[in-house]
């Protein structure tokens, strides 16, 4: 059986309801020449992210999935310690973000030593916070795949195979996903356990569907701006006269607690999808079947093991 592995340990479909697939508790995007140290704690990252969980919960929101890899700031203590606050499964990623963020250790590491820190992750746990990793978060540059970012590809498709995690990457250009699916496939991992977070960035609309013929996960993951709805509603429901509901996945990239401002700064909510976008679709026709799929089916079967 399948179960999405989160902070509260396994969840089964029928434990799990609407999954946000795309949020964040805490992240730091300053390169890494600005990031300073700054006193932050446990129960600071809580009082302030604890209430957005409390909100997205009372509009029906089950889970959410952390996407903060190494590299922007990941600490699945502090995801851990708001999960456990609220009660609230999250699910965290292992992986590596891209350059210029990605760390001197990674760039040191071979190929073989990558995958064996994804292993440990996926299997046992991140750190020493208890959590064990659900799934496999990176990143590749707008200008293509560097060599670094190729090696923590190929590590990650041996670990993702070996683990049946899926693999998500923050890329911006469909070209640059054909070049990364070319690298999995060579690897032996299936496009159909790779997401490309932030399709909606890509504007070639058949780039898209390329992707979606090929099995790939599309992930618009920018929803939030009423001015930009009716360009996602409007992909959204060509994807679904496509026939491709199956592979598609809505969520809102928000949160978060940001070490870089006073406070933690102000959190975006968790709420939006909910609140106001999916009634959008609804008036358009999308039926509750399909909404469900959207919401619950489609990231419970994305990233569960």
């Amino acid at each position: 059986m399948s179960h999405l592995i989160t902070t509260l340990g396994p969840q089964c479909a029928d434990e799990i309801g609407m999954i946000l697939p795309h949020e964040h508790i805490f992240v730091d995007v300053r390169p890494p020449e600005q990031v300073t140290a700054v006193a932050v704690e446990a129960a600071d990252v809580v009082a302030l992210m604890g209430p957005e969980i409390e909100k997205a919960r009372a509009v029906g929101v089950t889970a959410l999935v952390e996407c903060s890899p190494v590299g922007v700031g990941r600490r699945a203590d502090f995801v851990a310690a708001v999960s456990q606050a609220t009660n609230f499964p999250i699910v965290a990623p292992t992986g590596v973000y891209r350059e210029p963020w990605i760390p001197a250790w990674v760039h040191a590491a071979d190929e073989a030593a990558l995958c064996d820190w994804m292993l440990a992750e996926l299997q046992g746990a991140i750190e020493d916070s208890g959590v064990q990793a659900g799934w496999i978060k990176l990143s590749a540059g707008d200008d293509g795949i560097t060599a670094c970012e190729a090696k923590v590809l190929r590590a990650a498709a041996r670990a993702g195979a070996a683990t049946s995690a899926v693999i998500g990457s923050h890329t911006i250009r469909g070209w640059v996903v054909r070049d990364q699916l070319a690298i999995l496939e060579a690897a032996g991992y299936t496009p159909e356990r790779f997401i490309w977070i932030h399709t909606q960035a890509e504007p070639d609309f058949n780039l898209h569907l390329e992707m979606a013929r090929r099995g790939v996960w599309l992930e618009y993951d920018g929803i939030g701006n009423p001015a930009e709805d009716a360009v996602y509603i409007e992909r959204i429901l060509r994807l679904l006269d496509a026939g491709f509901a199956h592979r598609l996945l809505l969520s809102h990239d928000r949160g978060w607690y940001d070490p870089a401002q006073p406070g933690g700064g102000s959190p975006r909510p968790f709420t939006y999808i909910s609140e106001h976008f999916l009634p959008k679709l609804r008036a358009h026709g999308v039926d509750a079947a399909t909404i469900h799929q959207l919401t619950c089916l489609n990231p419970f079967t994305a990233f569960a093991r």
